[in-house]
């Protein structure tokens, strides 16, 4: 069996990687933010099309985006008028897909005290999202709508790189689908050109270690559930 100070050193990048719903206000540098995503850039892309662009917020920028969503999204009026330009989940939830839905909400809202009468608790929750967490960094993530399904695939593996590279580095990082609900807004704020359409958003900087929310891990199928040799 593979056992290196290298394999060992990735295989802990990859397993510490969690998403974080609390951040400290420990700044980051911007040299160390450009370094990671290019270190990142290396994800392969069919015929190295590298689909991805990304846009960094930081203070006042990234202030003002998340109140203007916020005041958005604590509208119900002004919330249904936002929907998401592409579907991220499935339009039928069916298990064992809903099932591992179920267990990462509930087991969140157990460790936050929050019940399921708790609509208020839970939305505020959800909220917190369009706050980065409180994150020093929120990134935006956009693609050129001229692109297909094959480079949607390779800006995945881009942003896993983001989420690696950044766990190399003492950091954390939550992905976020919920800010494609408030694209618009988006648009808007960081004045995306027609062609762009928003991919993701992303928190990045040090967890809070002394946040409840924090020691939230989630469970894996084992690789005997999902893998079939065939020789």
């Amino acid at each position: 069996m593979i056992n290196s100070p290298d394999q060992q050193a990735v295989d802990a990048a990859i397993t510490s990687r969690r998403s974080i719903r609390a951040f400290l206000p420990t700044p980051l540098a911007r040299e160390d933010i450009e370094q990671l995503l290019q270190v990142a850039a290396r994800a392969p892309s069919g015929t190295n099309t590298q689909p991805w662009k990304v846009y960094v917020l930081t203070g006042g920028k990234k202030q003002h985006l998340s109140e203007r969503i916020l005041a958005a999204h604590t509208d119900p009026e002004q919330a249904r008028l936002h929907t998401e330009e592409y579907a991220y989940y499935p339009r039928e939830w069916v298990s064992p897909y809903v099932d591992r839905r179920r267990k990462v909400g509930w087991d969140l809202y157990a460790l936050l005290g929050l019940t399921r009468e708790n609509k208020q608790g839970m939305a505020a929750q959800h909220g917190r999202n369009y706050a980065f967490f409180d994150a020093p960094v929120g990134l935006i993530f956009t693609i050129d709508r001229i692109l297909e399904q094959g480079s949607w695939l390779d800006y995945g593996m881009f942003l896993q790189n983001i989420m690696v590279a950044a766990r190399g580095r003492g950091l954390d990082t939550c992905p976020q689908a919920a800010f494609t609900q408030y694209h618009k807004i988006i648009r808007d704020v960081l004045e995306l050109p027609d062609n762009e359409m928003v991919v993701c958003g992303m928190s990045l900087g040090y967890a809070d270690p002394g946040r409840i929310e924090n020691t939230l891990i989630t469970e894996r199928e084992p690789a005997a559930h999902f893998v079939k040799f065939v020789e």
